[in-house]
């Protein structure tokens, strides 16, 4: 196993310990605000003190993560799915389906996803919900994948293995699950990783200028609320500072895992 995908899934599987396994484990709901003293320092009952809004800092963060966690696996997983299914029949039956599903990918990634976001966001008067934002992100998320998926199964429907594996009597969908799909399961993998990091970084964004829910944590609304309440000129580090290295740290492990997982295929096509 490469290195570099030894280090990501590491730091993957700590983010997702934090962020998975102990917010059930909360005391109470930390994005209820004034359920503690606001601004207390670090303490034993506090490991990172408390916000400005009196909400535990760390149970805030496990909250934090949870969620970000969770909208970036799901946009990733559904449009990859999505993605890989629609370049898959576009490309192998051709015709009038391939030409509109390729027209319906040039088309979303021709339109750039962020300023729509802001848009819808702007619409719903900065109260975007993280659902909405996941659906979003999906339908302009799934061209990707879709694209290169295709011009993979352009390349394959004529070759002599499909040609036995039609012949043979073997089904459409068992054709493309059983005969193509195999060679881009690593690539596949790797897209919904980078997906992943592609989700999480478009709902930060939004959250941070206030265009995102606020009432839902998400590592995004907890930066947005730090800064609302001058946690930097106020020196309240352990406020802002730890969604801000949970965010880097977690940008860090899904380019780890991605590139590794590549590095990885590539290792096993050569032997």
């Amino acid at each position: 196993m490469p290195r570099r995908l030894l280090v990501g899934l590491v730091l993957l599987i700590l983010l997702f310990l934090i962020g998975i396994v102990l917010p059930p484990f909360a005391p109470e709901d930390p994005a209820v605000w004034q359920t503690s003293t606001p601004n207390l320092k670090p303490s034993a009952y506090h490991w990172f003190g408390t916000t400005g809004l009196g909400q535990d800092s760390f149970w805030l963060l496990t909250w934090a993560t949870r969620n970000s966690l969770l909208l970036g696996v799901l946009v990733g997983a559904a449009a990859t799915v999505i993605g890989v299914a629609a370049g898959l029949c576009a490309g192998f039956a051709g015709g009038i389906a391939d030409r509109v599903l390729a027209f319906l990918m040039d088309v979303f990634i021709c339109i750039p996803s962020l300023p729509i976001l802001i848009l819808f966001a702007a619409i719903l008067k900065g109260d975007a919900s993280l659902p909405v934002i996941a659906v979003i992100l999906v339908v302009f998320n799934w061209p990707f994948p879709a694209r290169q998926t295709r011009a993979v199964a352009i390349g394959m429907r004529e070759r002599e293995f499909i040609h036995i594996a039609r012949f043979s009597g073997e089904s459409f969908p068992r054709v493309l699950l059983h005969q193509i799909f195999p060679y881009l399961r690593a690539w596949s993998l790797g897209n919904f990783v980078n997906t992943v990091l592609v989700a999480i970084a478009a709902e930060s964004a939004l959250a941070i200028i206030g265009l995102s829910s606020a009432d839902q944590p998400s590592l995004g609304t907890m930066i947005y609320w730090a800064l609302q309440h001058q946690a930097l000129l106020a020196g309240r580090w352990l406020w802002i500072g730890p969604p801000v290295v949970t965010i880097v740290l977690l940008f860090i492990a899904l380019f780890l895992t991605s590139s590794g997982i590549t590095l990885l295929a590539a290792t096993r096509r050569g032997r």
